[in-house]
């Protein structure tokens, strides 16, 4: 087997995203600072992954993590987050399918979050107000 099973075991994944993903990490600064460094941390597939032991969806998502090698410190210092509650966070993430085993997130999500961001650029100061 090789990485081809895994890569196309998780388009089929990308291709059904959800958008109520963006749900889960719209009013969490910790979820959206995982998010933002998930993308920024090294995410490979192992190099020899096992076979999926079932073929149900869950099956499939199991084995697509277990199979995704990454540090979970590295994510913490990127995330500026304690590696426990990194790891308490990680769960709903990958279970809601907002993270990704190859290094990617939810298109929803990343288009909120670019969203969120370009608006900021966008705010005008705020104009004085006139005392009397």
């Amino acid at each position: 087997m090789n990485e081809d099973l895994h890569a196309q075991k998780l388009a089929l994944f990308k291709q059904n995203e959800r958008p109520e993903a963006v749900l889960l990490v719209a009013d969490d600064p910790e979820f959206t600072k995982i998010v933002v460094a998930w993308t920024n941390l090294d995410v490979r597939p192992a190099e020899k992954p096992t076979h999926p032991p079932g073929e149900s969806e869950r099956d499939v998502w199991d084995w697509l993590w277990a199979n995704a090698h990454y540090s979970l410190d590295d994510l913490a210092e990127r995330s500026s987050l304690t590696a426990p509650l990194v790891e308490r966070k990680l769960k709903p993430l990958i279970g809601n399918r907002v993270l990704y085993p190859d290094g990617t997130v939810n298109s929803f999500v990343q288009r909120y979050l670019r969203q969120r961001v370009l608006k900021l650029f966008d705010a005008k100061p705020r104009k004085p107000v006139k005392s009397t």
